[in-house]
């Protein structure tokens, strides 16, 4: 188990349990500005991106430290939900 503020990248077990998957990722998204779940877009973009992994790092109780690789494959949902696997941990 992870302590809170401390980096996760090793693919361990996060504090808040298994890595979101792509409903949980969707609803995230969603809640950046209030969109339904069936509006967020494939494609992620800067600040949404951004939000995500801030909403990431508040409900699992760690901080993220991603390579440059990582962030280049977070431009989708799909790419997303599988950096955050790969960064805490698989379900």
């Amino acid at each position: 188990m992870r302590t809170p503020d401390r980096p996760v990248a090793d693919g361990g077990a996060g504090v808040g349990g298994p890595a979101p998957g792509r409903d949980e990722v969707v609803a995230m998204l969603a809640g950046l500005d209030g969109r339904s779940a069936r509006d967020v877009p494939e494609g992620i973009e800067s600040m949404e991106l951004a939000w995500l992994l801030h909403q990431v790092e508040q409900r699992y109780g760690a901080r993220l430290e991603l390579d440059e690789d990582q962030y280049g494959r977070m431009t989708t949902i799909d790419g997303a939900v599988d950096v955050l696997r790969e960064a805490i941990g698989a379900a």
